[in-house]
């Protein structure tokens, strides 16, 4: 697979609040299906999702797919004994994500 290279907030509009300070709009992050080609592991002591998105995809910045593909909130290390689902069809889910979020 080629690199894709994914920033988050990339297409996420700035706004400035009413105190004058710079937030960021709300990202909205696709529905992920699960595919035929989908992986799943057991984790294992140390894993974190950056590092895993690295291993599965050769580009860190692509934690969020696996994050929202396994309803995980607020934290990116994980439990050994986890079972994590890794979505194959990434392409297409950056993709849809980029759509969502062009006019937010």
């Amino acid at each position: 697979m080629g690199r894709l290279i994914m920033k988050r907030y990339a297409k996420t509009p700035i706004k400035i609040d009413k105190s004058g300070m710079r937030v960021y709009s709300t990202t909205y992050y696709p529905r992920i299906r699960i595919n035929d080609g989908d992986k799943f592991i057991y984790t294992k002591e140390g894993d974190r999702l950056d590092l895993l998105a690295h291993k599965s995809y050769n580009d860190s910045t692509l934690w969020w797919i696996l994050a929202t593909a396994n309803g995980i909130r607020g934290r990116v290390a994980l439990r050994p004994g986890e079972i994590l689902r890794i979505p194959s069809d990434v392409t297409s889910i950056v993709e849809k994500f980029n759509k969502i979020n062009e006019g937010s």
